[in-house]
């Protein structure tokens, strides 16, 4: 039983009807020159194909009649290829992170979340500032203001602001885009958090030779008195 879906994982290429894979009896092809050549017999639109020794590919099957291409299809999946690659490099440019800010907000604070930005921009993420003012701090505007450009000062080598920060009731919003990747600065964390390399284990130190063993000694047989019998007293000794 066929599954009525494409696994999210699939090729695109892998779906494309090509040559005899076509179904329709009459196609509109599209020449090597990317000139239409008009509605033919699909046949006929074969014969085209090895012809000037390239593949029928069918682009638009949903198309009445459907269009086809005479193009290698080994360069067309590579085409297709780059195409769906690009568009993934820029998938990111439409997500937007938000940082929030506050006018009495501690600089180690503004620090942390100046990093979270510069990671975000890094990452070709767009990044929404929202600074809020609660209470009598509405009376003192300005403090905000300032806060909001110490930081677009210090994400400055990584994105620019869309616009000049404002004020829009109880908050100054700001949108900033990251710049283009051979403008942009190194991120600064890139590097931090890896592995690090093992210490060198220091070398064992020789262990000092074993002294020999003594011998054992082996006791002298003592010399048999005359008469063959040796005396119990022969090891005695006299004071």
């Amino acid at each position: 039983m066929s599954r009525p879906f494409a696994p999210r994982n699939s090729n695109p290429a892998s779906f494309i009807r090509v040559n005899g894979k076509i179904r329709a009896r009459e196609v509109r092809v599209i020449g090597v020159d990317n000139r239409q050549i008009g509605i033919i017999q699909l046949t006929e639109a074969l014969n085209l194909a090895r012809q000037h020794g390239v593949d029928l590919v069918e682009i638009s099957p949903n198309a009445e009649p459907p269009v086809c291409r005479l193009v290698d299809f080994g360069k067309f999946r590579y085409e297709l290829a780059k195409k769906e690659k690009e568009s993934k490099k820029h998938q990111h440019a439409s997500t937007v992170k938000e940082v929030q800010l506050s006018p009495r907000i501690d600089p180690h604070d503004l620090g942390i979340k100046v990093m979270h930005a510069v990671d975000f921009l890094c990452e070709d993420m767009k990044v929404k500032v929202a600074l809020k003012f609660r209470g009598r701090e509405m009376q003192h505007t300005e403090v905000g203001f300032e806060v909001i450009k110490k930081f677009i000062e210090e994400i400055a080598p990584f994105g620019h602001p869309d616009f000049q920060p404002k004020l829009v009731g109880r908050a100054i919003n700001l949108m900033i885009s990251p710049l283009p990747r051979a403008k942009r600065a190194k991120n600064p964390r890139a590097g931090e958090g890896g592995p690090e390399a093992p210490a060198a284990k220091p070398a064992p130190e020789p262990k000092p030779e074993a002294e020999p063993a003594p011998k054992p000694k082996v006791p002298v047989a003592q010399a048999p008195q005359p008469g063959g019998l040796s005396s119990p007293f022969a090891g005695l000794e006299i004071k």
